[in-house]
């Protein structure tokens, strides 16, 4: 009997130590490599987490050996020692043994094995995956921040505008960069991650495009850049922090919705930007080029020089820098012509017919346009540009369908205008008398 516990104890020793060896085809995955063989990599991954002392996972090791061999070249099987790396373990929310996930296209996204424990069950699960996974690249679908890398796929919905950071690569990305930075810090295995993650990779596309990728989007996986995590004191899961070049990061705390995600990152981005230019409609390519590469563009047409003079116009482009200001967020063109000079052009936005000045917004995809109805002032125009912004006020279809003829004309030099110089009419020969009596 005293032999007893010193069998057991060696017995238990051995099992510890020769679950799996370097012979066998199951890869040892430790948190130094994990990230590596598995989230970064593109094959599909089955993964037990196991302790050394549990019997079912003993009983399992030689099915889950023979699993391997059979899948190599085709499927890659891991085991964790989840005892001795319980970190690892903790991030996959490992509660009991033997554990077995399958990793994905959505590394991220881990699936729970439930089927049954014998190497032609799982090897019968594994293909089943591989077929899914297959079968989902055939038709452009992708999951996860690309898997540790930037997606290689241009599908909607896929996450090629989170641009994924390490310890490595963040400081030169991020503290070197003129851009505003959103930076989301998240662990693979968190639940709120998990939810935010569609709206982050959503909002990512449309703040790239809105801001010309002057704000970005990015993700940081915690649990592997430990380092930035330490320094940017992160707690909990997900974490978001904004950072502006030359100032101390701020965290986020605003709504989870990609709505939410925008709004800010607009305010972020309009806070930065210069305000847009109010460019003088002097030829086609002005018009085209402004009203082709923004949502909206508001076109003034100003009275002419001759009944303002220049202290009267630049009242006029006062208010109108003041609302491409106010309004810049929106990423609106502001143009302005003078009354007369683009008559094809007032006639097809309606505008020749009720007075100067005058403001129409024209959408020129749509080739529609809104007319200003108030006062042309700081107050009337607001108005108008607030209902505009939330989809309100009347619109109706540019005249022809198309902008018309635009005239190329001189810049306005901002000063007051001339009349024109009248030719002098020799009189001296007209019989005024005459042309008296015949008229009578």
């Amino acid at each position: 009997l005293l032999f007893i516990p010193g069998t057991v104890s060696c017995t238990l020793f051995l099992a510890v130590n020769g679950l799996y060896s370097a012979s066998d085809d199951v890869i040892e995955l430790t948190p130094t490599n994990f990230n590596r063989e598995v989230i970064q990599s593109d094959s599909l991954w089955l993964v037990e987490f196991y302790a050394p002392w549990c019997g079912h996972c003993q009983r399992l090791t030689p099915e889950w050996k023979k699993a391997a061999t059979a899948l190599k070249g085709v499927v890659k099987v891991g085991a964790v020692d989840a005892d001795k790396h319980q970190s690892l373990g903790g991030q996959y929310g490992v509660r009991g043994f033997p554990t077995i996930k399958i990793f994905g296209a959505n590394k991220n996204k881990a699936e729970d094995y439930q089927g049954g424990r014998t190497s032609d069950a799982i090897v019968d699960a594994a293909l089943s995956a591989l077929r899914s996974l297959v079968k989902d690249r055939l038709s452009g679908r992708s999951g996860g921040y690309s898997s540790g890398k930037q997606s290689r796929e241009s599908g909607g919905g896929d996450k090629k505008d989170v641009i994924e950071l390490t310890d490595d690569s963040f400081d030169k990305n991020v503290l070197n960069s003129e851009d505003v930075w959103m930076v989301e810090f998240y662990a693979p295995w968190c639940g709120h991650c998990k939810n935010l993650e569609p709206e982050w990779a959503a909002a990512a596309t449309e703040v790239k495009e809105q801001t010309k990728g002057k704000v970005k989007l990015a993700a940081v996986d915690a649990t592997v850049n430990q380092m930035l995590a330490g320094r940017y004191g992160i707690r909990g899961f997900p974490t978001i922090k904004i950072f502006q070049k030359g100032e101390d990061p701020v965290d986020y705390d605003g709504g989870r919705t990609r709505s939410d995600i925008i709004a800010r990152a607009l305010d972020l981005f309009s806070d930065n930007a210069p305000p847009p230019e109010l460019l003088e409609i002097i030829s086609e390519d002005v018009l085209k080029s402004t009203c082709d590469a923004h949502q909206l563009c508001i076109i003034s047409v100003l009275p002419h020089i001759l009944d303002t003079g220049a202290s009267g116009r630049n009242s006029y482009l006062d208010v109108m820098l003041k609302m491409a200001e106010k309004y810049k967020k929106k990423m609106w063109g502001w143009l302005w012509t003078e009354a007369g000079a683009q008559s094809d052009l007032e006639s097809s936005l309606g505008i020749g017919g009720f007075g100067y000045p005058a403001m129409a917004a024209v959408n020129a995809r749509k080739m529609k346009f809104a007319l200003l109805k108030g006062s042309f002032s700081e107050q009337g125009i607001n108005e108008f540009l607030r209902e505009l912004s939330v989809g309100r006020g009347s619109t109706a279809p540019v005249g022809g369908g198309a902008f018309p003829k635009i005239y190329s004309v001189e810049p306005w030099d901002g000063k007051d205008g001339e009349l024109p110089v009248e030719d002098d009419i020799d009189l001296s020969d007209v019989d005024l008398d005459d042309w008296d009596k015949d008229e009578l």
